[in-house]
C-alpha cells in the first residue's frame, strides 16, 4: 500500500527521532553527563539476566557489602579482597566506574573488632591501618569512597559507635572531630580518590540535613579533604518533596561539594504475592522521575545510583517482613517497570539549565 506523499516527511522525521532516542539508562545518562549506577552483589554475576541487565543499563557500580569490614577483615591480621576484586574485574571489563562503601560505619563490623575491647589508641591504629590498606589496594580502581557512612543521628548529634565513643578513637569529647580525622587519613591513603560523607534521612530540609550541612561547612573552612555528599534516598512515603531536596542539594553544592544519590529505592505496600497497587506504581514512577530531574537541574549532582536494580534481590522485602517491596526499576523477572521508563525519559531529556 502506498502512502500519501504528505505523510512521508512526517514518518521520516519520526523514524529519525526514534532511532536517535537513547535505548538504555546508560546511554541516556552518558548523553546527560551523569553517572547512572546501582549496588551489586558479586555472587549474582553468574546469573545471566543479572549480569546482562547490569552491564547494559549502568555505567557505575557499588558493592553492597563486600568492601566493608565484615567481609574484608575476618581477623585482625589479614585482609580478604577476593569478593571486592570480583566487582572490580566485572566493572572494568564492562567499562563501568566503581564507588565503594564504606570505611567507617557503626554496622557491618567484624565480631573480633566489635567485641575486642580495644583501647582508643588501639582502635585509632587499627582504623588508620585499615583505611590505608584497603584504599591503597583499590587505588586507581575505586574512584569514589563513602568514607563515613551514617555518622549522625536524626537529631544531628554524632551517632554512638565503636569509632566515636564506644570507646572511640580518642576524640569522643570533640563532636565530629573523629569524622574529620578519618577523611584526612583517607586522603593520605589515596590522594586521587573522591571522598564522600554518606547518610540517610538528610536528603530534604530539616534537623538532620541542617546538621550535615553545618558539619560540612566547618570541614570546608578547616580544609578537610572532602569532595562530596552521598544522599541515600531510601524513600518509604509517596509524598516526595522534590523542591526541598533540590534546595538541600543547592546549599551543599554551594560549599563546593559534589552530590551523589547513592542508595535510591522507593518501596511500596505489597500484597501476599508481592504485588503493589497500580496507582502506587504510577506514583513511584513520578518519584523516580523527579529524583532524576532534581539531579539534572544541578550540575553539582554527578551520579544517580539505585540500591540494587531488580526486585528479585531487593533488601526491602526482608527488612519489612515482606509487607513492602516492588522498590526498584526492574521487576523480579528483570522486566523494566514504569519507574524505569520514567528515569529513561528524564535522562534522555538532558541536563536542565539552572535559573
Amino acid at each position: 500500500m502506498s502512502l500519501p506523499f504528505g505523510c512521508a516527511p512526517k514518518l521520516f522525521i519520526l523514524t529519525i527521532i526514534l532511532a536517535s532516542a537513547p535505548a538504555t539508562l546508560r546511554d541516556a545518562a552518558t548523553s546527560s553527563r551523569v553517572l547512572i549506577g546501582t549496588a551489586v552483589r558479586p555472587s549474582l554475576f553468574s546469573e545471566t539476566a543479572y549480569s546482562a541487565t547490569l552491564s547494559r543499563e549502568f555505567n557505575l557500580v557499588e558493592p553492597e557489602d563486600v568492601m566493608k569490614w565484615s567481609t574484608i577483615r575476618h581477623d585482625k591480621k589479614s585482609f580478604d579482597f577476593r569478593e571486592g576484586d570480583h566487582v572490580v574485574q566485572f566493572a572494568e571489563a564492562h567499562e563501568m566506574k566503581i564507588r565503594a562503601c564504606c570505611l567507617v560505619w557503626d554496622h557491618s563490623n567484624s565480631d573480633w573488632l566489635a567485641n575486642g575491647n580495644f583501647t582508643p589508641a588501639q582502635l585509632s591504629t587499627l582504623l588508620k591501618d585499615h583505611i590505608s590498606s584497603v584504599m591503597k589496594h583499590y587505588a586507581g580502581h575505586v574512584f569514589a569512597w563513602d568514607v563515613v557512612n551514617e555518622g549522625l543521628n536524626e537529631d544531628g548529634n554524632p551517632k554512638n559507635s565503636i569509632w566515636f565513643n564506644k570507646p572511640g578513637i580518642g576524640l569522643s569529647q570533640k563532636g565530629t572531630a573523629y569524622i574529620e580525622q578519618v577523611f584526612r587519613w583517607a586522603h593520605e591513603a589515596d590522594p586521587h580518590a573522591l571522598l564522600f560523607y554518606n547518610d540517610n534521612g538528610g536528603e530534604s530540609l530539616g534537623q538532620k540535613s541542617d546538621a550535615v550541612f553545618a558539619m560540612l561547612k566547618v570541614f570546608k573552612q578547616r580544609g578537610v579533604p572532602i569532595d562530596g555528599v552521598g544522599l541515600q534516598m531510601h524513600i518509604f512515603e509517596l509524598n516526595f518533596d522534590a523542591s526541598a531536596v533540590a534546595a538541600n542539594i543547592a546549599r551543599l553544592t554551594a560549599l563546593g561539594l559534589q552530590i551523589h544519590i547513592t542508595e535510591l529505592d522507593v518501596s511500596l505496600p505489597v500484597d501476599s504475592g508481592g504485588q503493589a497497587r497500580t496507582e502506587d506504581v504510577n506514583r513511584q514512577a513520578d518519584i523516580y522521575r523527579n529524583v532524576v530531574r532534581v539531579c539534572l537541574k544541578n550540575p553539582g549532582c554527578t551520579a544517580i545510583q539505585t540500591w540494587g536494580f531488580t526486585d528479585k534481590y531487593s533488601w526491602i522485602g526482608s527488612h519489612s517482613r515482606h509487607s513492602r517491596g516492588a522498590a526498584l526499576p526492574f521487576d523480579q523477572a528483570y522486566q523494566p517497570k514504569a519507574a524505569y521508563h520514567a528515569m529513561l525519559t528524564e535522562l534522555a531529556s538532558g541536563r536542565k539549565p539552572t535559573h
